[in-house]
């Protein structure tokens, strides 16, 4: 089965105070294609941080200036999506397991093989992606959904709730052949190919992000 490969527009970020770490990381990185930043202070990563750019974050936990924790903790703070990839050392567990707990991705303690650390990175930038994906569609549905009158947005309700048409002229006091032409509004508006795609069209737009 061939792996599936990640956006070539991501970025793997690098957070490690440890110059030759750092340093490998990044030719490890270059040498398989991936394209690092890498950063020795975990201040110049989060100046440097921009929400909507894709990629994924490995992160040393254990720092002198700020703990992979604590930049973690300031990512959540402002609504960051980046999957985080804890770097450990034996001692460190305790404190990966609570990064865990707030989000973070995957840990990996050292020492690690290469492989693995590029397999987690792999999926990482795969879930970012689809993350990604996913919000855009939730955006232009609600970009759709915006575009309905106000008597369109009752019909569509009606529609997925699975009203006959000759029913919601009777509930909306209208002629059932005015109904016919709210409803062709509303699946042209909405690009619906069918009723359930409205459907589920409907149920991105009530679910929450």
């Amino acid at each position: 089965m061939v792996q599936e490969k990640p956006s070539s527009a991501a970025t793997v970020f690098v957070v490690d105070d440890d110059d030759a770490m750092r340093r490998a990381l990044g030719t490890l990185l270059s040498t398989v294609g991936y394209k690092p930043m890498l950063f020795g202070l975990p201040s110049e990563f989060l100046a440097r941080f921009k929400a909507d750019e894709p990629g994924c974050l490995i992160l040393d936990i254990r720092m002198p200036e700020m703990s992979g924790l604590e930049v973690q903790q300031q990512l959540n703070r402002l609504g960051a999506m980046l999957p985080v990839i804890f770097i450990t050392g034996h001692g460190d567990v305790p404190m990966a397991v609570q990064a865990m707990k707030e989000g973070a991705f995957q840990f990996i303690q050292k020492p690690f093989r290469d492989q693995d650390l590029l397999d987690h990175i792999n999926h990482a930038l795969l879930s970012d992606g689809e993350n990604r994906q996913d919000l855009a569609r939730r955006a232009e549905v609600q970009r759709r959904a915006e575009m309905l009158t106000p008597r369109e947005k009752q019909v569509m309700d009606l529609v997925v709730e699975g009203q006959a048409n000759k029913v919601m002229a009777i509930d909306l006091g209208l002629s059932e052949r005015t109904v016919e032409i709210h409803r062709a509004k509303v699946m042209e508006k909405m690009g619906a190919r069918s009723v359930a795609h409205l459907v589920k069209m409907h149920i991105t737009m009530s679910e929450k992000s």
